[in-house]
């Protein structure tokens, strides 16, 4: 976890850029990497092009053990536990750490998306997909809170910094410094 500006400072619109990642993502088990990770941009408006102010990022690893405290609900590790992992979580930071701000979440993947404000049904990791859709309907009563789809792999800023996070995460590295960082980095 890391702020880097005050949040509190003014109501400018806030994005929050998701992404999950699992490398191996075919066969996947309860032993499966996987991670995911959230950026959260203070004046973004989600062209791309890199504006606003990094507020606060974070990353973990998809918790599969039902007996560990940080278990969310995902019976394996890949992909589509990644995304929604990191929805979660970010749907966290907006209820406990929000300015009053109007909140758009951006993600590339449909599937979190459409799993999370319950246009689409969950086949498999049901708790999983549950815990988000009643963490998406608490938010939006908190903030005024949107989704958007963001492409895949575009060169997107904050979206390629999400994709950054979920990466080294799934991995166990620590992630490269913003300062340091350039999208597409992994």
């Amino acid at each position: 976890m890391r702020g880097f500006v005050d949040a509190d400072a003014s109501p400018i619109p806030i994005s929050i850029y998701i992404d999950g990642s699992c490398i191996e993502n075919r066969n996947v088990g309860p032993d499966t990497a996987a991670g995911w990770g959230f950026v959260v941009v203070r004046g973004d408006r989600g062209l791309g092009k890199g504006s606003g102010d990094l507020i606060h990022e974070e990353a973990g690893k998809v918790v599969t053990n039902e007996s560990n405290d940080q278990w969310l609900g995902a019976e394996v590790g890949s992909n589509n536990t990644a995304e929604l992992s990191a929805m979660i979580y970010a749907l966290k930071w907006v209820m406990t750490k929000s300015p009053d701000s109007e909140i758009t979440i951006r993600a590339d993947s449909m599937y979190a998306l459409r799993i999370t404000d319950g246009s689409w049904k969950a086949k498999q990791n049901k708790t999983l997909a549950s815990r988000a859709q009643s963490m998406w309907k608490e938010a939006r009563v908190l903030v005024n809170l949107e989704s958007a789809h963001v492409k895949a792999h575009t060169g997107h800023r904050w979206n390629e910094r999400a994709d950054h996070l979920a990466f080294r995460a799934q991995t166990g590295d620590a992630a490269i410094p913003l300062q340091f960082w350039k999208p597409g980095q992994r």
